[in-house]
This record gives C-alpha cells, sequence and structure tokens, in this order.
C-alpha cells in the first residue's frame, strides 16, 4: 500500500510541475484536449494506460 501512496504522490508532483512552471502553456493545452472528440481522448487514455501498466511490469519484472 505504501508503493500505491509514494506513486500518487509522484503523479502529483508530476501534475503540477507544468503549471507551475509555464501557466500559459499549460492552459493551451487544457484548452486543446477539451476540443479533443471523446474518441481521440479514449485513445490517448488507452495509450497511457498501456505504456504505464508495460513500465510497471518492466520496473517490477
Amino acid at each position: 500500500m505504501n508503493d500505491f501512496w509514494a506513486a500518487f504522490a509522484l503523479f502529483l508532483v508530476f501534475e503540477g510541475m507544468l503549471p507551475f512552471l509555464a501557466p500559459g502553456l499549460w492552459r493551451e493545452a487544457v484548452r486543446q484536449v477539451a476540443e479533443m472528440a471523446d474518441g481521440q481522448l479514449r485513445m490517448i487514455g488507452l495509450g497511457s494506460m498501456a505504456a504505464g501498466l508495460l513500465l510497471l511490469v518492466l520496473i517490477r519484472g
């Protein structure tokens, strides 16, 4: 369970970096994502989950 919380904490650190370092760029990226079709967002989510799972298997393997 500690690994889960450590991973979640790291996620929050990485998520906060772009808005902190470049708020204008972050705002533009969010605007572009909001304009994407649902299918595009689903594909991005699927790719992200697959990459994360593969990385987890490689690290833990």
